[in-house]
């Protein structure tokens, strides 16, 4: 039997986003029902690349500031990251730019990122608008996102809902796509 090469997906974002329910709906087809604060968690699923099997490791991460310290001692060998950010929260959405870029280009700098929209589901949500319009905001729209996937040099822009799995498989299948394992191993 062949040895499965692995890509190393490191998942980063404020918290309440939707992370680790984000990976916990894609390797179990399941969405948790309650919030579980994340301190440091992985999953391992087996994904095709042509014909070729590869395990996805998906290395969950705390977003609190608690965790600032400890959390960079998951990115070492990452492959590709996911930065996240809820559609429902513009300080998440600023805070790609603010903090997570910038932590993730400090500790890796060259390693492929894909910015995550999350719980696109609440996006038309008129409790969620209206909470929003409360504090003059509005839920961030497709386009925000792909102008920030641009300005920062992401690879690719991607919004998905963990709850309806709506675009869920589309986002690890780009992980797949933008891993450096691709560029990296031979045909």
């Amino acid at each position: 039997m062949a040895v499965v090469a692995t890509i190393k997906c490191v998942v980063v974002g404020d918290g309440a986003v939707g992370k680790t329910c984000l990976l916990i709906s894609y390797t179990t087809n399941k969405f948790p029902s309650e919030y579980v604060p994340t301190v440091f968690d992985n999953y391992a699923v087996t994904v095709m690349i042509g014909d070729e099997p590869y395990t996805l490791g998906l290395f969950d991460t705390a977003g609190q500031e608690d965790y600032d310290r400890l959390r960079p001692l998951s990115y070492p060998q990452t492959d590709v990251f996911l930065v996240c950010f809820s559609v429902t929260s513009p300080a998440s959405f600023e805070n790609v730019r603010e903090k997570w870029f910038p932590e993730v280009h400090h500790h890796c700098p060259g390693v492929p990122c894909l910015i995550v929209g999350t719980q696109v589901d609440l996006r038309d949500d008129p409790s969620v608008k209206e909470k929003l319009m409360k504090q003059k905001m509005t839920p961030v729209r497709r386009e925000d996102g792909e102008r920030m996937a641009k300005e920062l040099h992401a690879v690719k822009y991607v919004e998905c809902s963990a709850l309806t799995q709506f675009k869920l498989k589309d986002v690890f299948d780009e992980v797949a796509d933008f891993s450096n394992f691709r560029q990296s191993s031979p045909p």
